[in-house]
């Protein structure tokens, strides 16, 4: 079923397909807190919002996986420690950065 207007969560979408998911309890209880709340329309809109989240960091990754593979792969252990010295990371913190 395609929706193009209307006044739920889902105005301004092209399209919306309706299914039916089966969820952890806790995960719904939160998304109807959420609701509640007033931090999410519906629990449809709190359900849609988290994925558009996980689509999004999912083709982050390809594209990382992407880039990497275009420029020889991940860091070497070595390239690493010496991205770490540059960096400045792995020395142990001042006294005054550890107060």
């Amino acid at each position: 079923m395609d929706k193009s207007s209307g006044s739920s969560h889902t105005a301004g979408m092209t399209s919306v397909r309706k299914i039916a998911v089966s969820l952890p309890k806790h995960v719904v209880d939160g998304a109807r807190r959420a609701v509640r709340s007033g931090r999410a329309k519906s629990v449809s809109a709190y359900v849609a919002d988290a994925l558009e989240e996980k689509v999004k960091l999912d083709d982050l990754s390809l594209l990382l996986d992407e880039m990497l593979a275009e420029s020889g792969g991940p860091l070497t252990v070595a390239e690493r420690r010496a991205a770490d010295r540059v960096l400045g990371a792995g020395k142990p913190a001042s006294r005054k950065q550890r107060a």
